[in-house]
C-alpha cells in the first residue's frame, strides 16, 4: 500500500509590516530642561559691555555673544568655525582668534 505523501497546508501571508507600523509607533515622552541652564546669570563687566547687564541664562547668553559675533562680522572667512576678536571680545577671550568650541567655555568664566 502506498503511503500518502503530506501537502503542506499553505502559509497565511505575513502581515504587512508598514500596516502594523503606525500601530506600534510609540509617542515620545517630552523630555524636561536642564534647570542649571534656565537660572539666570548674572554677566562680568567685560560681558555684560556686549549682552547688556540683566542677569541671563546660559542659553541666552550664548545667543547673545552669537548675536554680536555675526552683527559685527567676527567668523573668519576662510574658516568659519574661528572666531576673530575684537577689543570688546579679546578682554573676554584673552587671544585673537577662537574656535566656535572654546566659546562657551570662556564665556562661561564670565558668568556668576
Amino acid at each position: 500500500m502506498a503511503t500518502a505523501k503530506k501537502v503542506p497546508a499553505k502559509k497565511a501571508a505575513p502581515a504587512k509590516k508598514a500596516a502594523a507600523a503606525p500601530a506600534a509607533k510609540k509617542v515620545a515622552a517630552k523630555r524636561a530642561p536642564n534647570a542649571a541652564f534656565l537660572k539666570p546669570l548674572t554677566p562680568s563687566p567685560a560681558l555684560a559691555a556686549i549682552i547688556g547687564a540683566d542677569p541671563l541664562p546660559r542659553t541666552e547668553v550664548t545667543k547673545k555673544v552669537w548675536e554680536y559675533i555675526k552683527k559685527h562680522d567676527l567668523q573668519d572667512a576662510a574658516n568659519r568655525r574661528n572666531i576673530n576678536a575684537d577689543a570688546k571680545l579679546k578682554v573676554i577671550f584673552m587671544k585673537d582668534q577662537v574656535t566656535m568650541f572654546e566659546l562657551t567655555k570662556l564665556v562661561s568664566v564670565q558668568l556668576s
